[in-house]
């Protein structure tokens, strides 16, 4: 009797450790890829005006259309959802194609623009491109991306008024496939303009000056899969965790890196859920 019993306790402990892990192999390969949200985060960046205090911008990186469950349905959902959280500006971080995930299909750039081009902010729609598109060819994603009303900044600033106040958008290559140029991108930025500087890579943070307000970027996905207590397992970053997602201030500088929409190499997220960044920028208060 007592065998039996053990041996009864051990297949309902068995069949418990299946279905917990068949639950938990669904959520990460199926319901939170699947997913899109938008979640606000509140910045108070260094040398951010207060007349400019209040501004919305919302951050999407990582697209990588055509990834299992991320077809265009998904994409035009995203982009309902970012015209509905009414940002001031809206910023695109690279990285529109997908290569190399299992069970992908390919989605070629056009498609991907007409639905892009479907977003609207009064303070306009600007990208950059990330290395995936400069691995397909990144003069064919950013005619796609421009031809859909989307202007692309490769090295290059626009200065942006808002309520009587101005603040400068600038663009960096990305820094895996092209010669990236803060110099060329901030030259004509007069000193003491509020600068906010998108780029693909985290990585280029390090070299950021002082003077840049705000930089945000996207690629790593937020390493995808994070184990409490373990952190992020991968991270394509040189600097490991350190610039893998959210919020980061080092030496009073300010980064912001969304964990994105996509997957890349293996379709799956866990505790990782996409997101449109909804950035509320928060102005220093008078002295």
């Amino acid at each position: 009797m007592r065998v039996r019993a053990r041996t009864g306790r051990r297949r309902i402990a068995l069949a418990a450790l299946l279905a917990v892990s068949a639950l938990l192999a669904a959520w990460a390969f199926w319901f939170e890829p699947a997913s899109c949200r938008v979640r606000v985060h509140e910045l108070a960046p260094p040398g951010w005006p207060q007349e400019l205090s209040g501004l919305r911008v919302a951050l999407l990186a990582d697209f990588h259309v055509g990834g299992p469950g991320n077809g265009l349905d998904k994409l035009g959902r995203a982009v309902a959802q970012t015209n509905a959280a009414a940002p001031d500006l809206i910023l695109l971080g690279g990285d529109y194609v997908i290569h190399g995930v299992f069970g992908g299909s390919f989605v070629e750039p056009r498609e991907i623009a007409a639905v892009l081009a479907g977003l609207s902010a009064p303070l306009g729609v600007f990208a950059v491109l990330g290395n995936h598109d400069w691995w397909l060819g990144a003069r064919k994603v950013q005619a796609c991306l421009e031809e859909a009303g989307i202007p692309v900044l490769e090295n290059r600033c626009v200065e942006i008024a808002r309520n009587g106040a101005s603040f400068w958008l600038a663009g960096i290559s990305d820094l895996w496939e092209s010669p990236i140029s803060l110099e060329q991108a901030l030259r004509v930025i007069p000193a003491g303009g509020p600068i906010l500087v998108l780029t693909h890579n985290p990585d280029v943070f390090p070299e950021m000056p002082a003077r840049v307000s705000l930089t945000l970027a996207g690629h790593t996905h937020g390493g995808q899969v994070r184990i409490p207590g373990l952190g992020r397992l991968i991270v394509p970053s040189r600097y490991g965790q350190r610039y893998a997602a959210l919020h980061v201030v080092e030496d009073g500088r300010h980064l912001f890196v969304t964990p994105g929409l996509g997957t890349s190499v293996l379709p799956l997220r866990f505790l990782v859920p996409p997101e449109i960044s909804l950035l509320e920028l928060r102005g220093e208060a008078p002295q």
